[in-house]
């Protein structure tokens, strides 16, 4: 029975070793890795492989926010006039009660 109480115990400190080493072995290669990461100045998001990013001047930025950018973009000429319809609505509405 000790015998058996022993080579459980061996198993267990085994079993922490390799732990505790695989665990210094991720931290090796978060470091080795973290050269190549850069944190977008929009959204604070780290820009690697799942969430790649662009060096705009001397910034990155994710493609999630160059997306959202971009979409912004793409409907600038909609929300333009969307905000002089609501100007000229304003004005009209002023000079009726004025």
């Amino acid at each position: 029975m000790a015998k058996d109480e022993a080579q459980a115990d061996s198993a267990r400190r085994k079993m922490v070793v390799e732990s505790i080493v695989e665990g210094r072995k991720m931290e090796a290669y978060a470091e080795h890795r973290t050269k190549e990461m850069n944190v977008c100045w929009i959204c604070n998001a780290i820009c690697y492989r799942k969430t790649p990013g662009r060096h705009v001047g001397d910034k990155w930025i994710c493609i999630d926010c160059l997306r959202q950018l971009k979409e912004t973009l793409d409907t600038l000429d909609e929300w333009e006039e969307e905000l002089a319809m609501q100007k000229e609505a304003r004005t009209q509405l002023d000079s009726d009660l004025g």
